[in-house]
């Protein structure tokens, strides 16, 4: 083979190399929002709110299995729906920077208790007024990932049907993922939800929020959510490592 085709070959496959080499992201937090919502209900009575702090308190409300299992199905299973790679958790919660990293709008005191965080990641808020937290682990990892990810799920009341005039309550669990490239610019931000199979009880217009009442539901639905979880994710990231 003369040197000059032997070159060529050379200069492309060290081009097919780096073309088929996947991207790399970095997930930054990851977590659960233990504050059950109530919009939906039309609510706004201070005993219900008290109700629902009491559940948030209560150590029998616990969302670790929930959150663990979740997290597994995310890393095992999900993460092979994106058009990139996960970063190995432990480059990121071991990270020395990322361990020392303080994020604008820590959580202090009082709202630590909102929300169940992954064992080793940090809270980190994500979105309307959080550039600051975006950008700065975007540069944090910017020699390891060619982006950041935050995930977390949330849990919150919705109206059921009524029957023989008792009024019913249905459990709607919903992700969030979003996707920022090195600059800290946004790639892709999207929720996915689904509605619990159980049910609750309302008793004089307010729901029963006991724990042995709450974590069923909240269990079902997150049941219905990671369903198709995985088919959702590829329809809509698709196209998101050509941003990166």
């Amino acid at each position: 083979m003369k040197l000059k085709n032997y070159l060529s070959l050379l200069l492309l496959l060290v081009a097919f190399s780096g073309h088929s080499q996947k991207k790399k992201v970095a997930v930054v937090t990851f977590y659960a929002n233990k504050m059950i919502g109530f919009e939906d209900l039309g609510i706004g009575s201070e005993e219900l709110l008290k109700n629902i702090l009491n559940l948030r308190d209560n150590p029998n409300f616990n969302l670790s299995p929930m959150l663990e299992k979740y997290h597994s199905n995310f890393f095992n299973d999900y993460s092979k729906a994106f058009p990139f790679e996960l970063l190995p958790e432990s480059e990121v919660i071991n990270n020395e920077a990322y361990k020392s990293f303080v994020p604008k709008f820590e959580l202090k005191g009082y709202d630590e208790k909102n929300y169940l965080v992954y064992d080793g990641y940090k809270y980190v808020y994500e979105g309307f007024n959080g550039k600051f937290n975006e950008e700065a682990l975007a540069k944090m990892f910017a020699d390891k990932a060619d982006g950041v990810l935050f995930v977390n799920i949330n849990f919150a009341l919705e109206k059921g049907f009524g029957i023989g005039g008792t009024a019913s309550v249905k459990m709607r669990a919903t992700t969030r993922m979003a996707l920022y490239n090195k600059k800290g610019e946004k790639v892709f931000a999207f929720s996915e939800n689904e509605r619990s199979k159980k049910t609750g009880v309302m008793v004089g217009g307010i729901p029963v929020m006991k724990p042995e009442k709450i974590l069923p539901m909240c269990e079902s639905a997150l049941e219905e959510l990671m369903g198709d979880l995985k088919k959702r994710i590829a329809k809509i990231v698709s196209k998101s490592e050509s941003k990166l």
